[in-house]
């Protein structure tokens, strides 16, 4: 199985935003990496992306275990170990991709679907050997974000799950293993538990949505580099945090349909960076600075986390 990013070779299906830098964590761990991309535009892009962001973390040495490709017909899968879809978020698409997958690879090739939403189980519905199916969700930007799930489905084998956490981990990755099939994993549920309130708030004209960002970003967010929420409960005390909670919980948000002022900005197109107006104001030059502000503090983060993360050989 997979242990070891040397001997493994990799497929990404898929070479957008996403799947690019999924590609780019596994070259730098030492996975031979092919992208498979069907845009010729992008598919353009690609080497020049791949070339200049392994430079900025530290890893242009593993520029030659990058390549694209541009189709999967006459395609050698002797030799690839790991295909991790990357593809849209559809799940008519996944399954269609799996089951033409699972008609070509060998048999001992693992599956995995970096989808972040829905069910694996749903997505390997009619594959002859679900026990090689898996979720390997990543964080964006996945080469700057530390973090990936790992997901069971229903009828995933254990060697499957503990030989991709082990590549992973050699490539320099933290995985979090998630034994049941639920939607939204580990990370999104948490992430949309704490959405849900943040967006009620608004709704009942209680806060701004530039106050919401600044409490978590200035206050308790700001303490989640160092402790996440159950070691934190360990360092102020659980019987506080166990009184603070019989307190607040009766009157959280558990409804189960989103806010309403999310809503208003889907039904009147208002998306955010795309569409140059969310809950925020966008043009070019803002967008331009608001992303390099946002990787910049991504990578202050990382090199304070550097000591806790795994080494790559």
């Amino acid at each position: 199985m997979l242990f070891n990013p040397a001997e493994t070779k990799v497929l990404i299906v898929g070479g957008g935003t996403m799947g690019a830098d999924v590609a780019l964590v596994c070259a730098r761990g030492g996975c031979a990496t092919q992208v498979f991309e069907s845009s010729a535009e992008r598919r353009a892009l690609l080497p020049n992306y791949f070339e200049t962001k392994l430079q900025e973390i530290g890893y242009s040495h593993r520029f030659h275990l990058l390549s694209v490709v541009d189709s999967l017909n006459h395609f050698d899968w002797s030799e690839i170990d790991l295909v991790i879809e990357c593809v849209p978020e559809k799940l008519e698409v996944k399954q269609d991709l799996f089951a033409q997958l699972e008609q070509v690879v060998n048999p001992e090739t693992v599956l995995a679907s970096n989808s972040s939403s829905f069910p694996i189980s749903e997505i390997s519905k009619g594959l002859k050997s679900p026990a090689r199916m898996i979720g390997l969700h990543f964080f964006m930007p996945a080469h700057l974000v530390p973090c990936v799930e790992v997901i069971y489905g229903e009828k995933t084998s254990r060697l499957v799950a503990d030989s991709l956490s082990r590549l992973m981990t050699a490539c320099g990755m933290v995985p979090v293993t998630v034994k049941k099939d639920l939607p939204g994993f580990l990370a999104n549920r948490l992430q949309h538990a704490l959405s849900r309130e943040a967006f009620d708030l608004i709704d009942a004209g209680i806060v701004t949505p530039e106050d919401v960002d600044k409490a978590v970003r200035f206050g308790f967010g700001f303490r989640y580099l160092a402790a996440g929420p159950v070691l934190q409960r360990d360092h102020a005390g659980v019987e506080v945090h166990a009184a603070a909670g019989a307190s607040i919980y009766p009157s959280l948000n558990n409804k189960g349909e989103i806010a309403q002022c999310l809503k208003e900005k889907v039904d009147s197109g208002n998306l955010g960076m795309k569409t140059g107006q969310g809950f925020y104001s966008w043009d070019a030059e803002a967008i331009k600075a608001e992303r390099q502000r946002y990787d910049d503090l991504l990578r202050a983060g990382l090199k304070l986390l550097q000591k806790e993360l795994p080494e790559i050989k």
